[in-house]
């Protein structure tokens, strides 16, 4: 029965002990989904900074491409270099809007679920654990009380057979 008992304690202990490190990971994944925010606000301030940048860009090489002589080969190369850049923007701008709907938002709706989930297995193992345990030992008693009895039954037989 020691070594049930030793079992069912080693068992409660890993599940605790993986509860345990749900609960103290918490502080992890929050800080992580603060720093995602923090980096997807900052991503959204370089974009509307690029496109300042690109529209001003933009303006210089239209300028060099309607004037006159060597200026407009100039002014085109100008403004597909502008081109391209938008393009970047446009390609920080979908990563930008990834980070937060297809992580940020998701993992924060998740976290609360998590907690509620963890907790309430906490409660729910605290619980069917001291059940158990105390299954487990009244049915140890239990067992220690027939064991006795059933030595004392075989030591009447053994008196009965000597006498």
């Amino acid at each position: 029965m020691e070594s049930v008992e030793k079992e069912c304690g080693a068992l409660g202990g890993l599940f605790q002990a993986i509860v345990n490190d749900m609960k103290s990971s918490y502080p992890v994944w929050e800080d992580f989904s603060a720093k995602a925010t923090k980096l997807h606000s900052q991503l959204r301030t370089t974009i509307l900074a690029a496109v300042a940048f690109l529209d001003a860009f933009q303006k210089v090489a239209d300028m060099a491409t309607n004037s006159r002589g060597a200026t407009r080969d100039i002014g085109s190369a100008l403004t597909r270099m502008c081109m391209r850049h938008r393009s970047i923007e446009a390609k920080l701008r979908h990563f930008t809007n990834a980070l937060m709907e297809s992580l940020v938002t998701p993992l924060q709706d998740r976290m609360e679920e998590w907690k509620k989930t963890a907790n309430q297995l906490d409660k729910d193992h605290a619980k069917e654990y001291k059940r158990s345990r105390q299954e487990i030992k009244r049915k140890s008693l239990d067992t220690i009380k027939l064991q006795k009895k059933a030595r004392k039954v075989q030591n009447q037989k053994w008196h009965l057979n000597q006498a």
